[in-house]
């Protein structure tokens, strides 16, 4: 995809775009900084779509800086400030520049996803054996680490076991980052359940300050790097409705007539299915939170 941004009047060097967030090159007293806009692009199958979800970005920044929050006793996270230009407030933070670590750090304490899908070929995720007879949305017996490497924007992320993680990073970068996710995760999945959330899975991105600390960084426990459901509404073995794009992709899916093994790209959502979106997410936002959302 080419690097051509949504916002251009900012006047800087665009680093890097992106499915969902732009990231441009700042000088912070005098030191070089990011900054990291998230716009109100939604992907689905590999493909960002030609409509906004109105407030997306905003929402996924304010409940990522509410998260950094709740965490930074755990790790220390790359937020500078969120001091920044007018055009993106609200939707962007100064974030520090960071050699990122390629590995997608998923956390799963529910199975479903890809994960039920590799579970009912082999009974395993990632390589770690799980108990015979496990339903899609059950609750696993403790959380697992199960990492992915990243793919170029339009494939797929591929997963793999803990043991190819070491092989790429070492055991010592692979063991810090397993057990940062679990403790993040278990973390985070407390906090959801006491405001009637379970917190199915997520994923968690890692960089690497010039000393090599370990800091977390991109967005945290997002409705689009994590899996909400409802608790009121979990019933293992069934449709488990969720606080994410899970609605856009159904719609893709099954309603919309898009063929997606043809060459053809996604077609523009519906108002009806813009706004239902746009509600899981907002929803997602205020019941975590506790606090409503003001769009900037």
């Amino acid at each position: 995809m080419a690097a051509t941004s949504q916002f251009a009047s900012l006047g800087l060097p665009l680093r890097h775009r992106g499915k969902v967030r732009e990231l441009y090159d700042v000088t912070v007293d005098g030191r070089p900084r990011i900054l990291m806009v998230a716009t109100d692009n939604i992907s689905a199958f590999d493909h960002v779509l030609e409509t906004l979800i109105p407030d997306k970005g905003a929402i996924l920044t304010q409940l990522s800086l509410w998260w950094f929050n709740q965490l930074d006793d755990i790790v220390d996270n790359h937020v500078v400030s969120t001091a920044v230009p007018k055009v993106v407030a609200g939707r962007a933070t100064i974030v520090e520049l960071l050699d990122m670590i390629d590995v997608e750090c998923v956390a799963r304490g529910y199975l479903t996803g890809s994960g039920w899908v590799e579970y009912q070929q082999s009974s395993t995720v990632c390589g770690v054996p799980l108990p015979a007879g496990l339903r899609d949305g059950d609750k696993l017996p403790e959380p697992i680490f199960t990492p992915a490497i990243k793919a170029p924007m339009g494939e797929h992320d591929e997963n793999v076991d803990f043991a190819t993680i070491m092989r790429i990073h070492g055991e010592e970068v692979a063991t810090t980052l397993r057990d940062l996710t679990l403790a993040l995760y278990s973390r985070a999945a407390g906090i959801a359940a006491g405001r009637g959330i379970i917190l199915a899975d997520t994923k968690f991105e890692f960089g690497r300050r010039p000393d090599d600390t370990i800091v977390l960084a991109d967005e945290v426990l997002t409705p689009d790097s994590s899996r909400f459901w409802d608790a009121s509404l979990w019933a293992p073995g069934e449709a488990l409705p969720s606080f994410d794009k899970q609605y856009v992709r159904d719609w893709l899916a099954h309603d919309s007539g898009w063929d997606r093994a043809s060459d053809t790209p996604p077609p523009a959502l519906p108002a009806d299915v813009v706004a239902v979106t746009r509600g899981r997410y907002l929803e997602a936002y205020e019941r975590l939170t506790g606090s409503g959302f003001t769009s900037a």
